[in-house]
């Protein structure tokens, strides 16, 4: 079958609008009708060359939709199922097996490589072959293929558009606060960086009943937003001469758990240093695959730990639920993120990503 879908052919060019043909499906998959797709920071560094992925490519891993077909083995979903898609994972390794999908052993040939993992692309222009497979789905196209591993299926009263950033960037952040930091009610929380990431981890920190809250960015419109999702103390670092130390009369001796979303060294420092001690410090930041970043250990030796995290070390079959039952009970509004655009707006969405001037653009279809 055919279907419209966003084409980077160049790491220095806008994405092209093109018209593919879908192949057909092989054991394991499902072909997802797309509603929406959310553009996350991964998404525009794959664009740019930052990730090292092959073209001409389709990219799009938050995407959200209805089951439309699936390949005979594929139990547990029907045609008319609305899913939204997350990573895949191999689902037999020990990571996935052991309740950690996110570090699959084989998580970089299942998301980043292109093609499936017998060396087929899902997508074509004619005789000319179209990488896809892009976290398992490619899903900047009306049609995206998909394994049954990253489908998680969901309830048809949703938003169904609205719902795939839950798949990677809400899951990424809200995951860290949960599975890794281990948030519990009472403990402190600062958080660096108000993206959908930082926010998402504000708004599960919120829910679960952390206090205080305490959250930096420089952007003022982005730290009044988190006053409105529950952060009690905002900090713009530009406005600070020794933003820990300002840090510490709020909060003292210091936060028990701490989040960056940024990546910079000097902002990954600031994240451990105003950690009190004991304190956990996790970090899902990226700025590069080579980005050096320097920490004292004397600062780690006092009962200090930092932490990398992918996915938010988070089963999405189990925590998209988690997710989608805050937002119903009014505590994870994530939807006051969102603003949405056509297929053909894609470039401008990235720019606007970009630039700031929006937290999470979603590509809707018709």
């Amino acid at each position: 079958m055919k279907t419209t879908a966003a084409v980077v052919r160049d790491n220095d060019a806008p994405m092209t609008i093109e018209e593919l043909e879908v192949g057909e499906l092989s054991a394991g998959e499902l072909l997802i009708k797309i509603a929406g797709v959310g553009i996350c920071h991964t998404d525009i560094s794959a664009a740019h060359g930052m990730i090292p992925i092959p073209l001409p490519t389709v990219l799009g891993h938050e995407g959200s939709g209805v089951v439309v077909a699936l390949a005979d083995d594929v139990e547990g979903f029907e045609v008319g199922d609305h899913v939204a898609i997350s990573f895949d994972h191999c689902g037999e390794c020990s990571r996935c097996t052991g309740g950690h999908p996110a570090y699959c052993e084989v998580f970089g040939a299942l998301n980043y490589f292109g093609t499936r993992m017998d060396g087929t692309t899902t997508l074509s222009n004619g005789d000319e072959e179209v990488h896809g497979s892009f976290f398992g789905q490619s899903s900047f196209a009306g049609h995206a293929i998909c394994s049954k591993n990253n489908a998680v299926k969901v309830d048809k009263d949703l938003p169904l558009e609205l719902l795939g950033p839950l798949g990677c960037g809400l899951q990424t952040g809200a995951g860290s606060v949960v599975n890794v930091l281990k948030a519990q009610p009472g403990q402190s929380i600062a958080i660096f960086g108000l993206g959908g990431v930082g926010l998402s981890a504000l708004m599960a920190a919120k829910a679960i009943g952390c206090d205080p809250i305490v959250v930096f960015d420089l952007n003022d419109k982005r730290l009044e937003l988190a006053k409105e999702l529950g952060a009690t103390h905002t900090f713009n670092p530009s406005q600070h001469k020794d933003l820990v130390w300002d840090v510490m009369l709020v909060v003292a001796p210091g936060v028990d758990l701490s989040f960056d979303a940024v990546g910079h060294g000097a902002v990954i420092r600031q994240a451990l240093e105003v950690l009190g001690s004991p304190g956990h410090c996790a970090s899902v930041g990226f700025q590069g695959l080579e980005n050096e970043i320097t920490i004292d250990q004397g600062h780690l030796l006092l009962g200090r730990t930092f932490s990398g995290v992918v996915e938010g070390d988070a089963v999405p079959q189990t925590f998209i639920p988690k997710m989608i039952e805050w937002y119903k009970e009014g505590r994870f509004p994530f939807d006051k993120l969102i603003k949405t655009y056509k297929l053909d707006e894609i470039n401008q969405a990235f720019a606007d990503s970009e630039s700031g001037e929006v937290i999470k653009p979603v590509v809707v279809f018709d």
